[in-house]
């Protein structure tokens, strides 16, 4: 039997979690190169898929780093899932829409399916219109807070870790065309005090998500005193509005990035800019 490849970044803990799936299935090491030997005669005797005795016990050691070939051996000997095998060293898929934004590629170009993991589909309830008002603005965390967690798939571009999620209302034109009724929005919790200047567009001027005794609101923000200024998109038709501040309004933070549509799906019908009247209420 040929020598199989190594590779030569070693990982201990990684060792480790390979171990400890194993013993989780009973096998020997031995008894791992026998199996593994029948799934590279499957695939036209690939050797790549080869695990021998010797050089498991290595890789558990972790003198080792095993190719993508020998994890998908192990991950079908120990019946564990592959993104999870592969997490052992390191590789998290299901970070890979999000850390797409690591690497900026000059020209224009289209992103494929390919960097959405697979077997990620979500199935909402049908219970979920009745428990979950998507008109209104809100952070995503309250929205879905009966489930215990949030689908996070739907927003990998956003950086979740640090800070937090929240949803424009369908029926919210505050900000429109800036930000579209249905966008989810990254907010900087740590951005909660508002900031004056001269902004030389509307690009520029920082928009802050707020907490208002009975509802959310994103807009442009300004202090006057003791009075919070919620200023719309001028396109949206709506009204500046005041509050007292803090006693009726908390400021969540900075919205830092958006994910939004900008066209309706085919087939759908495109939603008519509300009047002054209708907007007042945002």
């Amino acid at each position: 039997m040929p020598t199989p490849r190594l590779e030569s970044t070693p990982s201990p803990e990684a060792g480790d979690r390979l171990k400890a799936e194993r013993l989780r299935v009973r096998l020997s090491t031995r008894a791992v190169q026998k199996l593994s030997l029948q799934i590279a005669q499957e695939k036209d005797n690939n050797q790549d898929y080869y695990i021998s005795h010797g050089w498991l016990t290595d890789v558990e050691n972790g003198k080792f780093t095993p190719s993508i070939y020998k994890l998908y051996s192990l991950s079908l000997i120990y019946k564990c899932s592959y993104l999870k095998i592969m997490g052992f060293f390191g590789i998290n898929l299901l970070d890979v829409a999000r850390e797409q934004r690591l690497v900026s590629l000059p020209h224009t170009h289209l992103i494929g399916s390919s960097v959405e993991p697979p077997g990620q589909t979500i199935v909402l309830p049908l219970e979920l219109r009745k428990n979950v008002e998507l008109a209104r603005t809100n952070l995503v965390s309250r929205m879905f807070e009966a489930w215990g967690e949030i689908p996070v798939t739907l927003l990998q571009q956003m950086d979740l870790r640090h800070c937090l999620c929240g949803y424009i209302g369908i029926e919210d034109f505050t900000l429109y065309p800036l930000i579209r009724p249905g966008s989810f929005v990254e907010i900087d919790a740590r951005q909660n005090k508002v900031k004056s200047g001269s902004w030389q567009n509307e690009f520029e001027r920082p928009i802050y998500f707020v907490e208002l005794r009975n509802a959310y609101v994103c807009s442009w923000c300004e202090l006057d005193g003791n009075h919070l200024i919620l200023i719309p998109c001028p396109q949206s038709r709506g009204q500046v509005r005041q509050v007292r501040y803090p006693t009726e309004a908390d400021i969540v933070g900075r919205v830092t990035a958006v994910t939004m549509r900008i066209a309706e799906m085919e087939g759908s019908r495109p939603r008519e800019i509300p009047t002054t009247r209708d907007t007042e209420g945002c």
